[in-house]
């Protein structure tokens, strides 16, 4: 089966520099995926014309289609426009279409005159076809060449993503005879990737040569994705169904999830199947599990809020944690988050909290409770369970790894207390 093989090209000295990261080359890839085209090549390239150009060069050889974000603006260094003029043996003219809707946007919109320099994007190869960046003032451009699609996208995200989604996956999905490509994903979590890969490995090493096995570890768990591809969708669906199966019979003692969803989303799932609700008390972690749960639409339902209480005068003052179990136990103990789900479940009425208490660092650890140690808790009315932690990470990985160990607590302690 012959791949359709796309080339992704990010320009911008700020991506090589680490000053901004590529988040556009990750979107991307997943949207081509989905629609039957595979990537085989990320490419990061600074704002230099022989770069770009020799990049180019060596990308068309291989790749059907070649898709490029960035260096488009109206500013010195924006140079793909004139490159790829020049590449496609074209020359600048102005689109009428692009000029009254980059005028629209600034006098209507923005309420903003036009000047010279924003008037300048209406330019264009005349060897493209343009396309209309309905979000911004950037339009897209679509070039042919020895049997290979360039296409240049504006780097800013939002307008990149309108103009993919919008005109260019649309005209790639007309052109191209694509098979279908099909992933299964689960998530565990309490086995490591190595043990992982032992206990499965006769069931890797019996799988068909078009179904592959990926291991994706992440915050202490290991998603496991299964893919293959093929043009006959429905023996394709038949076959990855079964080997689905069988993976998540292996695994059933450390299945989190069989879908592509973060633990979050199945902690969602469960509250809204329950009918329960949720509160966090948050010390370490300083209202990052709050973040993740509202960054979900619909998680008014079940979220009720937090308390981030970073000083030990907030526990005491509003989660009522007594002040001798702080000056006995620390912060940082078993003792205090028990008592800050007690708090939380109080002030915030709902029928489970998490509470967490810890040293991130790189400062603040001693010889009883180094830098990592964090006390989570999770409880209702009736139960409450903690768990002590290690992390050996620097800080925000550090919080990022409590967050999400809070989060599988709350989900097994659900799974015990309520039947859904």
């Amino acid at each position: 089966m012959q791949n359709i093989n796309a080339t992704i090209i990010t320009i911008g000295d700020e991506l090589l520099i680490g000053q901004v990261i590529d988040t556009n080359s990750a979107w991307m890839a997943q949207e081509l995926n989905k629609a039957g085209i595979r990537v085989s090549r990320r490419v990061a390239v600074g704002d230099d014309w022989e770069a770009i150009w020799n990049t180019l060069e060596t990308e068309m050889r291989s790749a059907e289609i070649i898709l490029i974000t960035g260096g488009l603006g109206p500013t010195a260094d924006d140079i793909t426009k004139p490159l790829l003029c020049k590449f496609f043996g074209g020359k600048m003219m102005t689109d009428q279409r692009v000029l009254a809707h980059v005028t629209h946007l600034f006098e209507n919109v923005l309420g903003r005159p036009m000047i010279e320099r924003n008037a300048k994007q209406a330019e264009v190869p005349d060897v493209c076809k343009v396309l209309h960046n309905s979000r911004g003032t950037a339009p897209g451009m679509w070039f042919e060449k020895n049997n290979c699609i360039v296409v240049s996208l504006p780097g800013v995200p939002h307008e990149m993503k309108g103009l993919m989604t919008e005109e260019v996956i649309p005209e790639l999905i007309k052109i191209f005879k694509r098979p279908v490509i099909l992933h299964k994903t689960l998530l565990t979590s309490g086995i490591g990737e190595s043990f992982l890969a032992e206990r499965i490995s006769e069931f890797e090493q019996a799988l068909p040569d078009h179904i592959k096995l990926a291991y994706l570890p992440h915050y202490g768990m290991v998603r496991l994705r299964l893919s293959a591809s093929s043009y006959d969708a429905a023996q394709l669906t038949k076959e990855i169904d079964e080997q689905f199966h069988n993976l998540q019979l292996q695994l059933a003692d450390v299945l989190v999830t069989n879908q592509d969803e973060s633990l979050e989303q199945v902690i969602a799932r469960q509250l809204v199947a329950s009918g329960k609700t949720l509160a966090t008390a948050e010390s370490c972690t300083g209202g990052y599990i709050a973040h993740l749960i509202t960054s979900m639409s619909g998680s008014s339902r079940f979220y009720s809020g937090s308390v981030i209480s970073y000083s030990n005068d907030i526990k005491k003052r509003i989660l009522n944690v007594p002040a001798e179990t702080l000056d006995q136990e620390g912060a940082v103990s078993e003792a205090t988050v028990k008592q800050m789900v007690l708090g939380a479940l109080e002030i915030m009425r709902t029928d489970f909290a998490i509470a967490t208490s810890g040293i991130m660092g790189p400062e603040g650890g001693s010889e009883g409770k180094p830098v990592g140690t964090v006390w989570i808790a999770v409880g209702d009315a009736n139960e409450i369970i903690t768990q002590k932690f290690h992390f050996r990470y620097d800080r925000k990985r550090n919080i990022e790894m409590a967050a999400a160990n809070a989060l599988n607590l709350l989900r097994k302690f659900i799974i015990d207390q309520v039947k859904i």
